[in-house]
């Protein structure tokens, strides 16, 4: 019997915070124990890290490789500071804006579906619930625990219930382009202006080997967070982020020799 009554209790906390967060993660975490912080709102602020550290890394690559591409091809200072100026408004602007789409365009997408959830529950709210225990049945749960966090995230809030549910969406949250856009264009920058400072601050005869060094010493550092955000292993992704900006930069270099040659 007190088994039992464990058992009544353990469910009465899970219905109790589902109501409060009914989110698929805090079902896992109150279901096996766990008290891990890996709810949405972490999940949220890490997936902003990551776009963060990306911007940050696309600005080092796409201005360093202007940079040195026109450091190869001229020893004229202005023109490669002009330059790295270019790639860096350019880049920004471009960042934004296409951030900017991407999310309008998913929120626009998110918010169709959240409509159409809301006609759902309207018109068909027995099904609706069928479909939401369904969904928690198919978590783990028993069919009579899956019943009562139905009911009770439908009494609380049936369109967040489900909406979490079926959808990954937080309805009272949806992700603004503006900050989506003041973020990405705000990490490029802050990435473009390591190599745009270095080439220009370095001597003239070592601004290149500078310049690669320290943009090399940057992409190993992006990627290192960049693999520690997402678990994956450190050597690779060290090693995959900073070839790539390698060959960037070789590439541009070798165009800009070429040019410099031809025009001299």
């Amino acid at each position: 019997m007190s088994d039992i009554r464990a058992s009544d209790d353990e469910a009465a906390d899970l219905v109790h915070a589902l109501v409060e967060d009914p989110t698929p993660v805090s079902i896992s975490r109150d279901l096996h124990g766990h008290d891990e912080p890996h709810d949405e709102s972490v999940g949220a602020r890490l997936n902003w890290l990551r776009a963060g550290v990306l911007g940050a890394n696309d600005g080092i690559v796409s201005t360093a490789g202007v940079v040195v591409g026109f450091a190869s091809a001229t020893t004229d200072k202005g023109s490669i500071v002009l330059s790295g100026i270019a790639a860096l408004a350019a880049g920004a602007m471009s960042m934004a804006a296409g951030e900017y789409v991407s999310v309008s365009t998913q929120r626009d997408s998110e918010r169709a579906l959240i409509k159409l959830e809301r006609k759902e529950l309207r018109e068909d709210p027995v099904g609706e619930l069928e479909e939401l225990t369904q969904l928690y049945e198919g978590k783990g749960m028993s069919r009579d625990l899956a019943e009562d966090v139905a009911r009770e995230l439908t009494a609380h809030d049936a369109l967040a219930a489900h909406a979490e549910a079926e959808l990954g969406i937080n309805p009272t949250d949806l992700t603004s382009p503006w900050q989506a856009a003041a973020a990405s264009m705000v990490a490029f920058v802050v990435g473009a202006l390591l190599p745009l400072l270095t080439i220009t601050f370095s001597p003239a005869g070592t601004r290149i080997h500078v310049t690669v060094v320290s943009v090399a010493a940057a992409l190993a550092l992006t990627g290192w967070t960049s693999a520690r955000l997402g678990r994956s292993p450190l050597p690779r992704a060290i090693a995959r982020n900073v070839a790539g900006g390698l060959v960037a930069m070789g590439v541009t270099y070798a165009i800009g020799a070429l040019v410099g040659v031809n025009l001299g």
